[in-house]
């Protein structure tokens, strides 16, 4: 009886022994496992190259010339010579305004200028006629002046006359409104049958010339002092700075390069900006008045450390990356950047130097002092694409 007891006392004992082995032999293992487990990570080793940097400013787009066309005289429009778009040239008509009234005028010019023409051919018959009278003393000098004063007096009428001729001519002629250069016209609020006139607010349209286009576009006083540091004139930066790109406002990139030709002498108290002025070729008319998009200037630097932007992180506006050590120790280390990217990559000024590893991918998981397994970039996008297919088939 008491062998049975001890027996059946001694055996949960030995399972209880046995659980607790096998525990702590999982947990060795385990903690042995998790030790070998260190992070990997993809480094890559700087080096120096050449870069060229755009910096892309918003610019507004118009023609060469964007001239309103606004009648000189007042009346009806009686016709329509061109639509909404068309491509006019120099001299062309645009719209025609009731003639009555002006030529009318035009006529009553004509006859007054008939009349004065007689009354000035009387005076001067009388006027020589008076001189053979004055030179045979019968009559007095009184006579013969009012006689030439007479002759002047036509005289002058005439050429008023011949004048409001002209001005009546001239109002008939803007009866007729033409192009002032080539163009394409913009839009045109007014119909036939519209009373217009020269104290009108709005224009008849806009004639646009668009065989060359300018883009406007601003600068930051930084930004221009970062031109001027060499000292340049205005004259001079503008002769150095480079042929510049023009973006659509889809996305595109503009086919020909334009040149910066203008630049303001005063910076905008309210903006902050100087403004400048870039000339683009449109042979094609791609371009329109009115449009919009970016210019691209390009800056190029010589033999300078470029880095991923992904290798960065920013604390209180000051940027880190992980240098990695002989031990594969990483190291948080600030870095200077320029003050120009081109969205995926940075230019680094100061705290990094050629040879120097850094950590590209996931910084936002790495601590300073952490030691890393290091993996170069083409290896991780391997061990990337190979999770990724794996992650697809456990979907499917």
């Amino acid at each position: 009886m008491i062998k049975e007891k001890s027996r059946l006392f001694t055996a949960p004992l030995l399972i209880v022994g046995v659980l607790v082995c096998l525990s702590f032999y999982s947990c060795k293992k385990n903690v042995q496992k998790g030790g070998d487990m260190v992070p990997e990570y993809a480094v890559t080793t700087l080096s120096s190259s050449d870069v060229e940097l755009k910096s892309s400013y918003p610019a507004v787009i118009k023609g060469k010339q964007d001239i309103e066309i606004r009648p000189q005289v007042s009346g009806f429009i009686t016709r329509l010579c061109v639509d909404e778009g068309s491509v006019v040239h120099k001299g062309q008509t645009l719209f025609t305004i009731d003639a009555v009234q002006y030529q009318e005028a035009v006529n009553v010019a004509r006859a007054a200028v008939n009349v004065a023409k007689a009354n000035l051919a009387t005076a001067q018959l009388t006027a020589e006629n008076k001189r053979e009278l004055a030179k045979s003393n019968i009559i007095g000098s009184y006579d013969l002046q009012l006689a030439e004063n007479s002759l002047l007096s036509s005289k002058a009428s005439l050429s008023q006359a011949k004048a409001q001729l002209v001005s009546a001519q001239k109002n008939l002629s803007y009866t007729r409104v033409t192009s002032p250069s080539n163009g394409v016209v913009g839009s045109i609020p007014f119909r036939v049958g519209s009373l217009v006139s020269p104290s009108g607010v709005t224009p008849l349209t806009t004639v646009s010339d668009i065989s060359e286009m300018y883009a406007y576009f601003s600068l930051t006083e930084r930004q221009l002092l970062a031109l001027t540091a060499n000292g340049d004139s205005p004259k001079e930066i503008l002769k150095n700075m480079p042929d510049i790109e023009l973006k659509m406002i889809d996305g595109t990139m503009y086919s020909e390069t334009g040149k910066v030709e203008t630049m303001s002498g005063v910076i905008d108290q309210t903006t902050g900006s100087v403004s400048l002025r870039a000339k683009f070729p449109n042979k094609r008319q791609t371009l329109r008045s009115g449009g919009t998009g970016s210019v691209l200037i390009p800056y190029k630097m010589n033999n300078c450390i470029v880095i991923p932007q992904k290798a960065t992180y920013e604390v209180q506006d000051k940027k880190y990356v992980y240098v990695v050590d002989s031990k594969s120790i990483v190291k948080n280390t600030i870095v200077e950047i320029f003050s120009l990217d081109d969205g995926q990559n940075y230019v680094v000024t100061s705290g990094l130097k050629v040879g120097d590893k850094i950590v590209t991918e996931g910084v936002g998981t790495l601590k300073d002092g952490m030691q890393i397994k290091e993996i170069t970039p083409e290896q991780a996008a391997i061990k990337k694409a190979k999770s990724q297919q794996s992650a697809d088939k456990t979907s499917k």
